[in-house]
């Protein structure tokens, strides 16, 4: 099962920063992040790419929202 960061609303680098506090203590998993911008969306990939993990997708959810899911190990 996956863990949820629900990032909407916050502004960048809010976004990122979260996501990567998160990253940093997880050694394997998925984690799903919640973001409302297409910036914080690019963003939020790229430093979790940058960390090591996998973008599995990115899928756009009612309202302009994203679901970004990310995998390690």
């Amino acid at each position: 099962m996956s863990e949820i960061i629900d990032a909407r609303g916050l502004s960048c680098p809010q976004p990122v920063l979260v996501t990567l506090n998160r990253v940093a203590t997880v050694e394997k998993g998925t984690l799903e992040i919640l973001v409302d911008t297409e910036a914080s969306r690019e963003n939020v990939c790229r430093a979790a790419q940058a960390k090591g993990w996998s973008l599995d997708s990115v899928d756009a959810v009612d309202g302009g929202e994203y679901r970004i899911t990310i995998s390690k190990g």
